[in-house]
């Protein structure tokens, strides 16, 4: 058979090779697809066999056929004397839409089952306590000491951030904890290293841990000038690096940790790690001595491979005010990703106390003493890191 045009439409019969499922390529459907719409709905009418008798027959007729196909529509029924309106149901069935959202109950739930992930069994107590401790910061009920120390943050927020760091991360392993005091004044003097300074909050972590007593950081002025990092550090324990305030906070029993080497141990090229750079002066001898406490000397093993030092930038970094500007394996090349630490395995080993109770407090004035007890503190230290990088197995080991 041969194809027959319809509109603008063809109809390809079968058998004749035409590709079936091809369209115009058009959206819209062309005037015979329409025209073909209602026959494809509604099967056509059928013809009466019976000839009309009369005109006004088959006009009552064509009306009969209309009303047929009009839905019919009920009015509602007159109401009666005392009787309320009824109403008729409607022809057209409403769809109930469905409901979105999540119902109240599942919010509670959810709120339930991750409080108790994370606050335990006992999720009701914690969070009871938590929002109480919350409260306390807003109204402002809590004491800080004279040096701006805040102890309650400092135990349930900054240590609370750092120990998975310590635990997970740089997997520390701590040796001699039983050479640090239980109470009394006492100085805790460590070598210093890492580009940033993450040994010196690694100290304080392990010290309240373990002792359950808070090691008071003494800081360099750079870190009192920085906007943020100033009021985070005074309510974390830390003052000023001076003679007078570490004979202050020793005289009155606390413990108090110094970093004799300063940015010049942080700061040291990766080629000269664990190599102990000058101990400045010795003040921090000179408090020890005044105030007769002892001397723990600290090594820690670790912390030079968290940000290896490969370069610096002098210029920039004087222009800034700052003591360097750090360039590493990964930063700045890596953006802020370079900016993690390497899990390196990390070692502190508190050593046996110097002690200085046997001197009088003038003897703190003579610079011969200072320089002998400042060179043995030393000393003690490196030995005793050799020592660690012997024992080590390897820098990322576990």
């Amino acid at each position: 058979m041969a194809e027959e045009a319809r509109g603008d439409a063809k109809v390809i019969p079968i058998g004749t090779g035409g590709r079936p499922g091809r369209g115009s390529g058009s959206a819209r459907p062309s005037s015979a697809a329409r025209n073909l719409a209602p026959a494809a709905k509604k099967p056509a009418a059928r013809k009466s066999p019976k000839p009309a008798a009369k005109k006004s027959a088959g006009k009552s007729t064509e009306k009969a056929a209309e009303a047929a196909e009009t839905p019919t529509v009920h009015a509602a029924a007159e109401p009666t004397d005392g009787e309320a309106p009824r109403e008729q149901p409607s022809t057209e069935q409403t769809t109930a839409e469905p409901r979105t959202g999540i119902p109240v109950g599942d919010w509670l739930s959810a709120l339930q089952g991750a409080a108790l992930e994370v606050f335990g069994d006992d999720w009701e107590r914690r969070l009871a306590e938590l929002m109480a401790f919350v409260r306390r910061r807003l109204e402002g009920d809590y004491e800080v000491d004279d040096y701006g120390f805040d102890r309650e943050l400092t135990e349930r927020f900054f240590m609370a951030a750092l120990r998975p760091v310590a635990e997970k991360w740089f997997r520390l392993e701590v040796r001699g904890l039983e050479n640090i005091p239980a109470e009394g004044g006492a100085l805790v003097v460590s070598n210093h290293s890492g580009t940033v300074p993450l040994d010196g909050l690694m100290t304080m972590l392990t010290v309240h841990d373990h002792t359950g007593r808070f090691l008071r950081p003494l800081g360099a002025d750079l870190v009192f000038k920085l906007p943020v990092v100033s009021s985070l550090a005074r309510k974390g324990g830390a003052t000023l690096a001076c003679v007078e305030d570490a004979e202050r906070m020793l005289s009155g029993g606390d413990l108090v940790g110094v970093w004799p080497e300063g940015f010049k141990g942080i700061g040291k090229p990766f080629s000269e790690r664990y190599k102990l750079q000058r101990f400045g002066r010795g003040g921090f001898v000179s408090a020890a001595l005044r105030t007769g406490v002892p001397i723990i000397p600290l090594s820690v093993v670790g912390a030079e491979e968290i940000y290896p030092l490969v370069g610096n930038v002098p210029s920039l970094a004087r222009l800034l005010g700052v003591p360097y500007i750090p360039i590493t394996p990964f930063f700045p090349w890596l953006g802020p990703l370079g900016l993690v630490p390497l899990p390196s395995k990390w070692i502190l080993e508190f050593g046996e106390p110097i002690r200085t109770d046997s001197y009088d407090a003038a003897e703190a004035e003579d610079p011969m003493l200072v320089f002998n007890v400042t060179d043995q503190v030393r000393e003690t230290i490196q030995h005793t890191l050799f020592d660690l990088l012997r024992d080590r197995d390897g820098v990322f080991s576990k």
